[in-house]
């Protein structure tokens, strides 16, 4: 191993949810930090199961409590060295409300959040959507690279 290779540093993980209602609809969020609409999630603590972490992520951005249905799809951003993984769910409970991390919450159709949401999230939605999980995915943090 080089020196550049030992000193890059570890992945991180990350979890999200997409929620999945009865009507079709899914949740977002509108970010605060960058006001992108995304589904909700973010980073896997070290002693959290990623179920655990997607039901803590999704209860935190936006107050509506979560059953986490199947792994959908795994991505990763080779900008950041983030790995992502995705989670359709169902709500169980709670009410829609705004956090620290949240100027928005919102159900969107799959539509909607294909418009809405930068390629690499609207490509979850779809995703998680399509029945043909588990998907694995690569992007650079905009646009989904080429297998």
């Amino acid at each position: 191993m080089t020196n550049a290779t030992a000193e890059k540093p570890l992945h991180s993980v990350s979890v999200a949810g997409i929620v999945v209602r009865e009507d079709g609809r899914v949740l977002a969020i509108r970010r605060a930090d960058n006001g992108a609409w995304e589904p909700p999630g973010g980073i896997l603590e070290r002693d959290e199961r990623p179920e655990e972490g997607v039901l803590r992520e999704v209860a935190e951005e936006t107050g509506i409590a979560v059953e986490v249905e199947q792994l959908t799809g795994v991505y990763k951003n080779l900008t950041l060295g983030v790995i992502a993984l995705v989670f359709r769910c169902r709500p169980v409970g709670g009410v829609e409300q705004l956090s620290e991390e949240s100027t928005a919450v919102r159900w969107l159709t799959p539509g909607e959040a294909e418009d809405a949401m930068k390629e690499v999230f609207a490509v979850r939605v779809a995703d998680a959507l399509d029945g043909e999980a588990p998907h694995v995915r690569s992007h650079d943090g905009v646009r989904l690279l080429a297998a």
